[in-house]
């Protein structure tokens, strides 16, 4: 029987969740996925804040277990973070992402958690778990360079006439039809074990890896096939479609990742009372729904116009690597800023620009955000560390 203590205990560090899975709705996940196509004109700010909410919320249900696991229990070796530190660890992130939201800049909400919770996990006593910073910190550093790099390459290519729009846009479309055959779903696999679209035929027919590629082709062709043919009557048209499919798929994959740094510094507790993983992935879900409703566009604004001004070619160009990286990052459970991944895309297919003027990025606000993500790990370890120190202290 769970006592009146630990209830109270577990009911203010659900509040803390809560108001961090709300903040990170309300700037992350909420603004980042439909940001370049709002710029590209192809969605409204207010229509964009409410699907993207929808699909963080079906994101955080279906995939939001692996970077959940992650940040409640890899970031410490040898002390489980307890509730208090929970409690100290979400709210200083939440504070510092809110303090993003309200200031129009995307403070990064992966590196305010991360070092929150291991402020707090050093605190309490517990070792650095230097293998996962190691694979942490290489997805943080290689993001703006492989995402960044993929955007100008693709937007680059989408503006040579050598190409057919024709067939390149649908045979881009086919690549991230072959990702999706690979991404995994709770639905798809055995209890507490996720599958992809692929591995479930291997699963049920057999044939290991011929059946594998079969998948992933046949996924592939089917997409391509069907933006071709919408493409058909009006190319205009189709790119608009693709890129709104491509924003939706950022935000569902934003859901999937971004749920996990609200909600994984409860593990310990939630475990001890019992709670199972999926509600608790939907209560993360529906914070991150409210945020994004309620937050989300004024930060979808600030990226949208203040960052590049990008038109459907270059919307497109910056949201595959978007995609690719997030599902990356869902797949091996590190948590990870889509501010990041969606600015360093953004610049990327920004300076793919015809004349080389980077496509209206704004330099000065670049070097803000760069030192507000710095800003934000540093800041957020320090805190953490000193408040939970002197709370113990208290105590």
């Amino acid at each position: 029987m769970v006592g009146a203590g630990t209830m109270a205990t577990l009911l203010v560090a659900g509040v803390a969740s809560l108001f961090m899975a709300w903040a990170i709705g309300a700037g992350s996940s909420g603004s980042t996925p439909f940001a370049p196509a709002v710029g590209a004109n192809a969605i409204s700010v207010m229509r964009a804040g409410f699907y993207v909410g929808i699909l963080g919320l079906l994101g955080a249900v279906l995939q939001g277990a692996n970077v959940t696991e992650a940040v409640g229990q890899e970031l410490v070796v040898g002390q489980a973070i307890t509730p208090p530190a929970a409690i100290i660890a979400l709210t200083t992130a939440a504070v510092l992402v809110a303090i993003g939201v309200f200031a129009g800049y995307p403070i990064a909400t992966a590196f305010t958690v991360t070092g929150a919770v291991i402020g707090v996990g050093l605190a309490l006593g517990g070792d650095p778990a230097v293998a996962k910073y190691q694979q942490i910190g290489t997805l943080w550093v290689l993001t703006p360079f492989i995402g960044g790099g993929i955007a100008y390459g693709t937007a680059r290519l989408l503006r040579n006439d050598s190409f057919p729009e024709r067939v390149l846009v649908p045979a881009l479309a086919g690549a991230v039809g072959c990702l999706l055959a690979n991404i995994r779903f709770v639905f798809l696999g055995p209890p507490d074990q996720q599958l992809s679209v692929a591995e479930a035929a291997v699963l049920n027919f057999g044939g290991g890896l011929t059946t594998h590629a079969a998948v992933t082709l046949a996924a592939g062709l089917l997409v391509a096939s069907a933006l071709g043919w919408d493409m058909r009557g009006d190319p205009d048209r189709g790119q608009r479609h693709f890129l709104l499919a491509l924003g939706g798929l950022v935000a569902f994959s934003a859901g999937g990742s971004q749920v996990g740094l609200a909600l994984g510094p409860l593990l310990p507790l939630t475990d001890s009372v019992g709670i199972p993983l999926v509600p608790l992935l939907f209560g993360g879900g529906l914070g991150l729904l409210v945020g994004s409703w309620t937050g989300a566009p004024r930060m979808i604004k600030a990226l949208s116009q203040d960052y590049s001004s990008l038109g459907p070619r270059r919307s497109i160009a910056a949201l595959i690597p978007s995609f690719a990286i997030a599902q990356t990052a869902v797949f091996f459970g590190i948590p990870v800023s889509f501010n990041e991944i969606i600015v360093s895309a953004i610049i990327g297919s920004g300076y793919a620009a015809r004349g080389g003027d980077g496509g209206g990025v704004s330099g000065s606000k670049m070097g803000y955000t760069v030192l507000a993500w710095i800003g934000s790990l540093v800041g957020a370890f320090a805190i953490s560390y000193g408040a939970f120190t002197v709370v113990t202290a208290l105590l």
